[in-house]
């Protein structure tokens, strides 16, 4: 999906090292997008203060809601996208060829490298139920400038998550690698991205990798994270983003009615990033530079599939200077 809220320039402060474990509470924020059906979104990721986690950058909930989907072609450049169904179908078209639906259960990929361009249409002509995640992933310098790719895999491995009281959960590993279980999909980075289930008066363990950092997302249901340092549970929902920290060999989540969560997480960032529109850079000349060659049609992106001229036009850059994200937790 494109952003058509595109930001501007972020303070240049000091970046903050991960620090240790945490439970920190950060409020996803709704976003109404433009285009021929409006619709809104609620974004998790990225936080003023806290623009990554590993190398996810982006983290939008389009859902749960009744629309007709039309986005039109537009480009990336430095990141893959992940887009991870609940409910409705989309049809996803790029310009390296693709041309598949998104449904709930297969994992659709996107990687840009270089640049990319895809478009997403609803499957019917009217309005019609529609939930999902869609996150980017910030690529490191060995692949950014690379070649464009896209993969759908319908298959994702899953492991039991050991219960403390009740039943025992559920994992599907969705990107990168949950407790030695591993997604088909390409990562060029260490990452994990993974649908939690915890079933009903339960409470389950869910380990994690401790020198990576890592953070939750409520999709269906609430939940109760137990706290480091014995402190009182913090409760998730829809609504806001848990930021879990680093250092830390699990995690202890309970439900009394049942949840829905994503977990995401990885090493810490090789980078700090420039992030405008749908760039994902390291300096604000690569972001124009990017931007006039979308504007002026250049071979960079290639043309979509089955698409004639129409397109998202980039909006204007802000009139200040681009600059990197920084850490500030």
């Amino acid at each position: 999906m494109t952003r058509l809220d595109a930001d501007d320039a972020v303070a240049t402060e000091t970046s903050v090292e991960c620090a240790g474990p945490r439970t920190l509470l950060l409020e996803a924020r709704e976003v109404p997008l433009g285009g021929v059906r409006a619709m809104s979104v609620h974004r998790a990721l990225p936080q003023r203060d806290l623009p990554l986690v590993g190398a996810w950058c982006f983290l939008d909930r389009f859902g749960p809601q009744e629309t007709r989907m039309r986005v039109e072609p537009h480009p990336h450049i430095g990141l893959q996208t992940v887009t991870w169904p609940y409910l409705g179908d989309v049809r996803h078209r790029d310009s390296v060829g693709s041309d598949v639906v998104v449904r709930r259960g297969a994992l659709n990929l996107m990687t840009s490298g270089a640049g990319i361009s895809h478009s997403e249409y609803s499957t019917g002509t009217d309005a019609a139920p529609l939930d999902a995640l869609q996150l980017w992933v910030a690529l490191p310098e060995s692949r950014r400038h690379g070649g464009p790719a896209f993969e759908q895999h319908a298959v994702l491995p899953e492991l039991e998550l050991p219960a403390l009281s009740g039943g025992r959960g559920a994992a599907t590993v969705v990107l990168g690698e949950l407790a030695g279980v591993a997604s088909p999909a390409t990562v060029y980075t260490p990452i994990v991205g993974a649908e939690l289930r915890i079933p009903a008066e339960s409470t389950v363990r869910v380990p994690l990798e401790s020198g990576w950092e890592h953070a939750l997302v409520a999709v269906y249901g609430q939940a109760e994270i137990a706290a480091e340092g014995g402190a009182g549970p913090v409760v998730l929902d829809a609504a806001h983003l848990l930021y879990l920290g680093t250092h830390r060999d699990d995690v202890v989540i309970s439900s009394s009615a049942g949840a829905t969560l994503f977990l995401l997480g990885g090493e810490p960032f090789e980078d700090d990033v420039v992030m405008w529109w749908n760039f994902v850079g390291r300096s604000h000349e690569e972001i124009v530079e990017a931007r006039e060659a979308w504007e002026a049609g250049a071979e960079r992106f290639g043309r979509v599939v089955d698409h004639g001229d129409e397109r998202i036009p980039a909006p204007p850059l802000p009139g200040v200077r681009l600059t990197r994200r920084r850490r500030r937790l």
